[in-house]
């Protein structure tokens, strides 16, 4: 997907960048000279996301929730994030499109990419973000949300989908019966 080992980023990744990120090429360059520091061979692998994660959460467990949105990143499917799936998901996650944030939102829940959502999928991501949430936080929230399966629940009624059901990507027209 992008330059693995290389020490200087490509003009085509960063015009690139450039096209599909709100990112100035001081910014990429400098994402990207950082990026090469924490990661000299170019890519970042599903343990060192997980540290990544761990120092903004401290004090939660933060290695399922680490692991599935390192899954939902993983564009190429190659098992690790280059600078490029690295960049447009940091512009994607916090200041992309609407409907760019929703196709990740929907990448994150589909655990098995078969593009349907389940609720036992819903479940799975509420109990990883559950993890990253101090005990103390999970008791002060409403009771039909104080648990992953209440927060499941809620969302799943929120899309009004029966239990067995499943959500389809997005972006993709729905099914033929």
């Amino acid at each position: 997907m992008g330059n693995s080992t290389s020490s200087k980023l490509s003009k085509e990744i960063l015009e690139d960048l450039k096209l599909n990120t709100k990112f100035s090429q001081t910014e990429i360059s400098l994402w990207y000279e950082n990026f090469q520091k924490q990661c000299p061979s170019g890519r970042i692998t599903p343990a060192e996301f997980e540290q990544i994660y761990a120092r903004f959460f401290p004090d939660s467990d933060t290695a399922g929730y680490a692991r599935h949105v390192f899954r939902s990143f993983d564009t190429n499917d190659d098992g690790t994030l280059d600078f490029k799936e690295y960049i447009i998901a940091l512009h994607m996650t916090s200041s992309g499109r609407t409907t760019r944030k929703l196709e990740w939102a929907f990448s994150l829940f589909d655990v098995d990419k078969n593009g349907y959502i389940n609720k036992s999928e819903v479940t799975e991501i509420c109990q990883a973000i559950f993890k990253l949430i101090p005990k103390e936080e999970q008791a002060a929230l409403p009771d039909d949300e104080n648990s992953p399966e209440k927060r499941a629940d809620k969302l799943w009624a929120f899309f009004e989908k029966k239990d067995n059901g499943e959500s389809s990507d997005p972006s993709q027209p729905p099914p033929l019966p």
